[in-house]
């Protein structure tokens, strides 16, 4: 199984190969990557059910999960339009235990499905950097907060070659989430106990075959908030984009079985795919947001 190590070797700031990838964009094409990144966040629907603790907004709800969340969740009442859940003095070991109770149960009745058992972290900050040092409001099964329509975080790399293309993977076909749809060449949930550079280098190793990645060879490209309705629910995630320059030689190996298959391509590809409904829209926009910030600096 093929692996690569990256470190010191790579230019700690990867911006040329950006420019390179963003030069040879239309004007039409840069036009619809700002346009995605202007209209990345839809409004709430006006049918979804608020999803509070005391005076805190959680999420937003579908009427039909507000119902069943009310059936098993303790001292939570649906009110006024919202479904008010009454534990605001609660630690944040208390609250998260209470409301994991509440998911094992809709889990075990079929109304939550890809369960990971893995947790991600909610904070009522929604502009605070996530990670250890950050404190959460409370820290639940990732698979449950499109079905609370809570925040979560995420980070997405995009993968840069010397001449300006970019690698990019296809969803392995078993994937719970958007399966044969096509990402960036990374991209992975924000872990409750990652940093934003540790799942960095985690999710690289796991899905690329990258090893040993030095953290500062990722160049920062901001984040974007992306919201929307699905069918399991509200999608609110913050993601955390990162651009990195990738060795000549090197041809991504996946580890994890997420990936099927990755294909180096130009931009002119990259936006075609887009255009044509073949990425998911959390990589489209990651897309947007790497190539038009880095390459107007």
């Amino acid at each position: 199984m093929t692996s690569h190590t990256v470190g010191h070797a790579l230019p700690l700031a990867p911006d040329s190969t950006v420019r390179s990838f963003a030069a040879t964009l239309l004007p039409e094409q840069r036009q619809a990557l700002t346009l995605m990144r202007a209209q990345a966040r839809e409004a709430v629907p006006a049918h979804c059910i608020a999803f509070c603790c005391g005076s805190e907004l959680l999420g937003h709800l579908l009427p039909a999960h507000a119902l069943e969340l009310a059936a098993v969740l303790g001292n939570a009442t649906l009110h006024g339009g919202a479904l008010v859940w009454h534990a605001p003095q609660s630690s944040h070991v208390e609250r998260s235990a209470q409301l994991q109770a509440a998911l094992y149960e809709l889990r075990d009745r079929g109304r939550i499905g890809g369960w990971r058992n893995e947790d991600f972290c909610f904070y009522l900050d929604r502009e605070a950097r996530p990670g250890p040092m950050q404190s959460a409001f409370v820290q639940i099964e990732r698979a449950a907060f499109r079905y609370l329509g809570m925040m979560s975080h995420a980070v997405h790399i995009n993968g840069f070659t010397p001449d300006g293309r970019m690698w990019c993977g296809q969803r392995s076909n078993s994937k719970a989430t958007d399966p044969g749809l096509w990402d960036n060449m990374t991209a992975g949930g924000l872990s409750a106990g990652e940093s934003l550079e540790s799942c960095a280098v985690r999710e690289l190793w796991e899905e690329a075959g990258l090893r040993d990645l030095d953290p500062s060879a990722l160049l920062c490209a901001g984040r974007v908030r992306i919201s929307h309705l699905t069918p399991a629910g509200w999608h609110d995630e913050t993601l955390h984009i990162y651009n990195l320059q990738l060795p000549d030689e090197f041809v991504p190996s996946n580890q994890d079985g997420e990936v099927q298959t990755f294909a180096c391509l130009s931009a002119a590809e990259v936006l075609a795919g887009i255009a044509a409904g073949q990425w998911t829209s959390d990589a489209a926009l990651a897309v947007a947001q790497g190539v038009l910030l880095n390459s107007e600096l």
